[in-house]
């Protein structure tokens, strides 16, 4: 997680986020919402280079829903070759209905675990107690599933570092720093460098970066030596007043980027080797 590492050419980890939870096809119709749909795209970034897939599921009318996640969960099996399956627990919805995306058959080998609340609209904020916290920690931990540490803002950085002191979590610890948005942390590379260096012993991160700062972040987390998420879930453009083609279109173009940078990817088996998932 240091210039130094990118220079000995440490492998980066490439995640996709293909669907959220919160824009759907009105906002950009090459958003895939259904197993089948999902699952096609998802497939197509593997065979790119994408090592792990970040899963949300949504119903028939694209609305999200945590209990489509078996389905899509399955769709993916079929048409991919050994991509990481990262199932979401995060969102606004309540912990039972977050806590469906450990519990599925077979649960995962990664899920997301937000480690604190944020701001949505007018009037919600998302139900992300210590205590629910730690009840996902402790399932994921009794069943073997790596959490996605996600980190909204500085101070979820030190809920991260509690959680390791307690012994909640398993190293390589994994920690996924988010940037952007009206109440994430300010995307800057000042930022960036700022959070990196204050990173818990043993961690690998992960920059996920919304919209136009998806593209200079992808950059900048290459020459630090982490790993990055993109995707449609956190940007709906391929640049500016250009929406993206498809999940696949965003891949290509952090292939060519990590690859011109000197960088190679880290395969699904590497990344699980590198995350302490064998």
């Amino acid at each position: 997680m240091t210039y130094e590492e990118y220079l000995s050419g440490k492998k980066l980890v490439l995640t996709v986020a293909t669907t959220g939870g919160v824009h759907g096809k009105d906002a950009n119709p090459n958003l895939p919402e259904q197993p089948e749909e999902i699952a096609r795209q998802v497939a197509e970034c593997e065979r790119l280079g994408a090592a792990i897939v970040h899963v949300h599921g949504r119903d028939e009318h694209g609305e999200n829903d945590a209990s489509r996640l078996q389905a899509v969960n399955d769709a993916i099996r079929e048409r991919c070759d050994d991509i990481v399956i990262q199932n979401t627990t995060g969102g606004q919805a309540t912990l039972p209905e977050r806590i469906q995306g450990i519990r599925t058959d077979p649960h995962p080998e990664m899920a997301s675990l937000d480690l604190g609340p944020f701001k949505r609209d007018q009037h919600i904020i998302t139900e992300h107690t210590r205590h629910n916290i730690e009840q996902l920690a402790i399932e994921m931990q009794d069943k073997g599933i790596k959490p996605e540490l996600e980190c909204f803002n500085s101070g979820q950085l030190q809920e991260a570092k509690r959680l390791i002191d307690e012994g909640f979590l398993d190293p390589p610890y994994y920690i996924n720093i988010i940037f952007g948005g009206q109440v994430f942390t300010p995307p800057h590379p000042r930022h960036v460098q700022a959070l990196v260096d204050t990173l818990p012993e043993d961690s690998e991160f992960n920059i996920l970066a919304t919209g136009r700062h998806q593209l200079p972040l992808t950059l900048f987390a290459t020459i630090l030596g982490g790993h990055v998420r993109i995707g449609m879930e956190d940007n709906l453009y391929y640049e500016r007043g250009t929406q993206a083609e498809s999940n696949q279109q965003l891949v290509r173009r952090t292939v060519d980027i990590v690859d011109n940078m000197g960088r190679d990817l880290a395969t699904p088996d590497e990344a699980r080797e590198m995350l302490g998932m064998n």
